[in-house]
């Protein structure tokens, strides 16, 4: 047999499977938390499910995460400044950097330069003036990151010089711009290298977790990470690239589709604890960010799968608005989970139904300490409170005035939540999934418990078909929200111009009213329904229970494969090494050179009066970045490029098709 190993971290659980490359079939599978706290926890738990001689023998381990995508969408990561070269604070200003790339002012500051579009004059720069006015601001971090203006056709000659600075003087790693991509626009080339010095310390714990953890089980197979593309990328490459990670759990969803669904045209739905992700396959090929990806406010460079999460997953939070329960975003950890590891939790709902105690606030959740912060000044009296009660053990929010004195009207936990100091359990579609015995997993009996507090609190009687009429409830409104998202995704897909800024607020009525009023026998003067001619493929635990009802909504065939909740772990061992390198032959005329083409490659733009000889010279250059790229990234033994050009035209106003230029463009292609 040859067996891979494959690990999916997600916000809520990791996944592990070993896989026999041979026959494609699955060997073994295990699931655990994921410990956030900790990570080499629930790795360790995960790995330990797997049989360990599977282990022992693999000959390549791939590793999937949404640990990148989770921190940036939460705002998290590790201090980081960037410098660009070749603008001022005026430009920025007036093209509103701050507000449009992604990241805050204090994190960037601006040099002036005065080099040539062409790469063929370089800026000279004062490095001395410079450091003097930057080096305090500089050093003010755990690491950096520079762009430079026109670096893809003039070698990036200030970007290096200020790594080579970076790592010399402030012993600070530094990352270029210029090393990832030759987008023109600087400002997105900044934000991605900005995003990736951030995302640091977040994909290097991942990876050396995960790492460790094989070694320390004998494994010596060489260890990868699914990049946003689809393809893979070595361990050691990923923590120095960890930007090109933000879409590698969703784009290992999609080459998992890819295994379990053999149509052109079909939607990947991955349901996971946390979020939902939704991906298009058109024609066999997923749907790609031609742009760059955009996550959370960030305009990346990066290359990956079209994905659209949404904040909807098993282990969202279910409370009472206007007198209705209602799905929230935020995660919390369900109860039934809770109460599996603090019994004690069935006592506290017990006495809160007694005490028939009905609140604006959400009494029968709990708060748990997940870790101790590393300094306490920052907090307010209620937070230090909050905290030093949990040291003790879970506690409800109905006890928090007895227990500490906080008065839940002051009290503010958004903050410790965020940060991961506290945790808050609370009902969830999960719970609700152990209430009607579709998941069992845990303790279904502290789910009712929490649910007949949420009868008492909407004045129902409290009796077994109550719950289970609000267990419908829950599960209408989850289906509600997904089959919202999928046709929003399908509506944006399908008329990319109408709804380039996202659906509308009448849009969005018609959407309600259609999953509303689906199965709807009385007369009406207006009937609309949705349908697609797609596939749904559903991936992740929860999606087994969800999804068949918003297909048959919108009459299209459900795929729901098995092993489907571990699917990212299997499509993680389904991806390559697919590395693409581009060179651009700009056109010129002038007095002194007459007619003369620019190559512009990574290491700088030459001019050459010859075409012929401007293609060699770039197709040389083109083959050098992708060999090199690939190797850095983990490929082995033989390579061959496969180098073509490219027409670089354009249509005039007339109508007159007008040759700027040619691309030369390198590809290398392996599966390990």
């Amino acid at each position: 047999m040859k067996i891979g190993i494959g690990i999916d971290t997600g916000g809520t659980f990791t996944d592990a499977v070993a896989y026999d490359f041979e026959t494609e079939k699955l060997l073994a599978k295990g699931k655990a938390f994921t410990t956030r706290e900790d990570l080499s926890v629930g790795i360790g738990q995960a790995l330990d499910s797997l049989p360990q001689e599977y282990i022992r023998d693999a000959l390549l381990v791939s590793l999937s995460t949404t640990l990148a995508t989770n921190a940036c969408l939460e705002g998290k990561g590790g201090r980081a400044k960037l410098l660009v070269f070749g603008l001022t604070d005026e430009l920025a200003e007036r093209w509103k950097t701050d507000a449009g790339y992604g990241w805050k002012k204090n994190s960037v500051r601006y040099v002036d330069t005065n080099g040539s579009a062409d790469g063929l004059i370089l800026p000279d720069l004062d490095w001395d003036e410079i450091l003097a006015e930057h080096s305090a601001w500089l050093a003010d971090a755990d690491a950096l990151s520079t762009a430079e203006l026109y670096s893809m056709n003039n070698g990036a000659p200030n970007e290096k010089r200020l790594k080579k600075i970076s790592e010399g003087q402030f012993k600070l790693p530094c990352v270029c711009a210029s090393e990832f991509t030759s987008e023109l626009n600087v400002l997105v080339r900044g934000a991605t290298a900005l995003l990736n010095a951030r995302m640091f310390p977040i994909v290097k714990e991942f990876v050396d977790t995960a790492v460790s953890g094989f070694a320390a089980r004998q494994c010596m197979a060489p260890v990868m990470v699914v990049r946003s593309d689809g393809s893979i990328m070595s361990s050691g490459f990923s923590c120095a690239r960890p930007v090109e990670t933000i879409l590698s759990g969703p784009a290992a969803s999609v080459l998992a589709g890819k295994h379990f669904c053999d149509k052109q045209d079909y939607i990947i739905v991955d349901m996971g604890g946390t979020t939902t992700d939704i991906s298009v396959v058109r024609g066999g090929q997923p749907v790609m960010a031609k742009e760059g990806v955009k996550l959370a406010g960030w305009r990346t460079a990066v290359k990956g799968v079209k994905v659209s999460p949404s904040a909807l997953g098993g282990d969202s939070t279910i409370r009472l608005k206007y007198g209705k329960p209602q799905l929230f975003p935020r995660r919390a950890t369900p109860i039934c989970v809770a109460a599996q590891r603090w019994p004690e939790i069935k006592d506290m709902l017990s006495e809160l139904i007694e005490k028939n105690h009905v609140n604006l606030f959400p009494l029968h959740e709990v708060f748990y300490l997940v870790r101790e912060p590393a300094e306490q000044k920052s907090y307010d009296k209620n937070e230090q409170a909050l905290i030093s009660l949990l040291r003790k053990g879970p506690c409800m929010l109905e006890n928090l005035r007895a227990e500490a004195g906080i008065n839940l009207y002051h009290l503010n936990s958004d903050r410790l939540e965020e940060e991961g100091v506290v945790m808050r359990c609370g009902l969830t579609p999960t719970d609700f999934m152990h209430i009607k015995g579709d998941f069992t997993k845990y303790d279904a009996e502290a789910s009712e418990l929490a649910a007949r507090y949420l009868l008492s609190c909407l004045e129902r009687e409290d009796s077994r078909e109550e719950i289970q009429k609000l267990a419908d409830e829950v599960y209408d409104l989850v289906e509600g929200r997904l089959f919202e998202n999928l046709l929003r995704v399908m509506l944006e897909q399908q008329y990319p111009s109408s709804f380039k800024n996202g659906i509308d607020s009448q849009t969005g009525f018609l959407l309600k009213e259609a999953w509303a009023k689906r199965d709807s026998k009385s007369t009406e003067l207006l009937r609309h329904t949705f349908g697609t001619d797609a596939a749904l493929v559903g991936v992740g635990a929860p999606t087994h229970v969800f999804l068949p009802a918003v297909a048959r909504a919108i009459g299209a065939e459900c795929i729901i494969p098995d092993n489907a909740e571990v699917a990212n772990a299997i499509g993680s061992l389904k991806a390559g090494i697919n590395v693409v390198a581009r060179v651009e032959i700009s056109q010129r005329m002038s007095p002194s050179h007459g007619h003369h083409y620019i190559v512009h490659a990574p290491a700088g733009s030459r001019s050459f009066g010859n075409l012929e000889k401007a293609l060699a010279y770039a197709g040389d250059a083109a083959e050098n970045a992708v060999l090199k790229e690939a190797r850095s990234r983990g490929a082995t033994g033989e390579l061959i490029a496969n180098t073509h050009v490219e027409n670089l035209n354009v249509v005039c106003k007339q109508g007159t098709d007008v040759n700027l230029g040619y691309f030369v463009i390198s590809e290398v292609a392996m599966r390990l």
